[in-house]
């Protein structure tokens, strides 16, 4: 009798977490809407905590989830004419090629095991939580602080593009992008704002289409070497899209330094929990 209460206390608390995963794509859906970015670095994390999927299986799914979402909420911006196409190709480019390379050639190379430090067993999955917890602390104390620079950026057409810093920075974001499974928009946005001298709107629609791009081509670097759950990213990318439509609502009436540094302290607080989870944990 003992053993029945267990199992459906079991079934009850896996039931609780999956109706909160699926909640939490919602969210992410919602912040891709309002700040072009911040929700993708939920994915993970609720995908690993939430759906019980593993981190290397977390980072692919995170890349559909997060492209076919900001795709939907790329076409939104492009019709208010607020995507600068040309930014989002010199961008693009090199970070689609480096997203896609990273998760077709690199992943794959990475021994389970990488070593050991300081009495911690080094293994793949925690390298990559670890990797990913510190990006979510910086991108959360960048969020907190907020950019000056987004309401001032030069709304001039006529400006000028820096095109080998821009296209740097788009390599650089598509190889972290593949490796943590990011949509990387939280590093994106602030490029093409300090960079490309894009307003913020402006810098938020061409963040979702260069997200879009490289997290779906990115994805296909995965398909032949994971056993994809269709069903589970199906559901749970339906739920983001429904999100980002409610997000682009918002947007609207919603003062965005006040949300980028109310979703920046929460992120930060995920991040030092996931830290202090995975260190725990493999100890």
């Amino acid at each position: 009798m003992f053993r029945v209460n267990e199992i459906r206390s079991l079934h009850r608390i896996n039931f609780m977490m999956e109706i909160l995963g699926y909640l939490a794509a919602v969210l992410i859906g919602i912040s891709l809407g309002m700040i072009g970015g911040g929700g993708s670095i939920l994915t993970v994390p609720a995908l690993v905590y939430l759906m019980g999927t593993t981190p290397v299986d977390a980072t692919a799914y995170s890349l559909f989830i997060v492209g076919a979402t900001a795709l939907v909420g790329a076409f939104q911006k492009y019709r208010d004419g607020l995507v600068n196409m040309k930014t989002a190709l010199v961008f693009g480019i090199p970070s689609i090629i480096a997203v896609f390379l990273t998760r077709a050639l690199i992943m794959p190379a990475i021994p389970d095991v990488i070593g050991s430090f300081a009495g911690y067993v080094v293994s793949k999955d925690l390298f990559i939580m670890m990797v990913f917890a510190i990006l979510m602390v910086i991108a959360s104390i960048t969020m907190i602080r907020g950019s000056k620079n987004g309401s001032s950026a030069d709304t001039s057409i006529n400006h000028q593009l820096n095109l080998p810093l821009i296209f740097l920075e788009g390599a650089l974001v598509g190889m972290l992008t593949g490796f943590v499974g990011a949509g990387g928009g939280f590093l994106i946005i602030p490029a093409l704002v300090l960079l490309a001298k894009l307003p913020m709107k402006t810098a938020i629609g061409t963040s979702l289409l260069i997200i879009a791009a490289k997290s779906l081509i990115g994805f296909t670097g995965d398909i032949v070497h994971l056993k994809i759950d269709w069903a589970l990213l199906g559901i749970f990318t339906s739920l983001a899209v429904a999100g980002i439509f409610l997000g682009n609502r918002l947007a609207h009436k919603t003062n965005d330094q006040q949300l980028k540094k109310a979703f920046g302290w929460f992120v930060l607080i995920m991040g030092i929990y996931i830290i202090y989870r995975e260190l725990s944990g493999h100890s």
